[in-house]
């Protein structure tokens, strides 16, 4: 199975990129991983809904443009239906078992996703109500990812 994980900005951090490179390493047993990053647009502080819709929208482009069009798109959004990890490793499985061999998850910006983007879904995923950086949450989802696919092969993971 190969998983595209597309998210917006760069991952700066050092402590990030660590993990990241962690659950990278960990799950070249179970998938073939891509990590596609999109430049971020530069957002004004006081920024009005025009602009904040232009963002979005400029970054959806991008996001786009780097979608591969026989993957089940996945995107993370806050009004997304919430998964536990069990039912998110059962998507994945049943995605894989019905022949679709590549899923792509996509991580917004700070503004979100432009509605382009969000329209080529084929899924909305949410992890909470709660909002998260983006670096840390592609953490979050590289680590539920694996969690996955501990679960379809049932090998014990800390619950």
């Amino acid at each position: 199975m190969k998983i595209t994980i597309i998210s917006v900005g760069k991952i700066k951090e050092k402590f990030y990129k660590e993990a990241i490179a962690e659950f990278k390493k960990r799950l070249s047993s179970y998938c073939t991983l891509s990590l596609i990053e999109v430049a971020d647009e530069k957002a004004p502080e006081n920024i009005s809904d025009k602009e904040m819709e232009q963002i979005k929208d400029k970054e959806g482009g991008k996001i786009l443009s780097k979608l591969d069009e026989n993957s089940y798109v996945v995107v993370l959004h806050i009004q997304g239906k919430q998964l536990s990890s069990e039912d998110l490793s059962k998507k994945i499985n049943d995605l894989a078992l019905s022949g679709q061999s590549h899923i792509t998850f996509i991580i917004g910006g700070s503004l979100g996703l432009s509605p382009d983007v969000v329209n080529k879904s084929n899924f909305k995923l949410s992890f909470s109500k709660m909002t998260f950086p983006h670096q840390l949450f592609k953490v979050i989802l590289l680590e539920q990812i694996y969690r996955s696919f501990r679960i379809i092969r049932g090998e014990p993971y800390h619950k």
